[in-house]
């Protein structure tokens, strides 16, 4: 058997988890979040070239410069 000490912030969390699921022990539910942890992290889906292009392109509708072009903003770059 191992001994897990909590530190204070560990504690205050833990005694609101319980307060909020009453019934349930603090052994059951810290089981419970190690069982949470041990899940294989899902991968991202991977994108086709034409997948990726499309979104990017969705992305950046309505992203503006305000006004500016790029080729000013390269210009005022150019000054300092």
């Amino acid at each position: 058997m191992m001994q897990v000490t909590l530190t204070p912030r560990g504690e205050e969390i833990l005694k609101a988890r319980l307060a909020e699921e009453p019934g349930q022990s603090p052994e059951e539910l810290i089981e419970r979040a190690l069982e949470g942890l041990k899940q294989e992290p899902q991968q991202p889906k991977r994108r086709t070239p034409a997948e990726a292009v499309a979104h990017m392109r969705e992305a950046r509708k309505g992203v503006t410069l305000g006004g500016l072009k790029i080729k000013d903003l390269i210009e005022e770059g150019r000054r300092y």
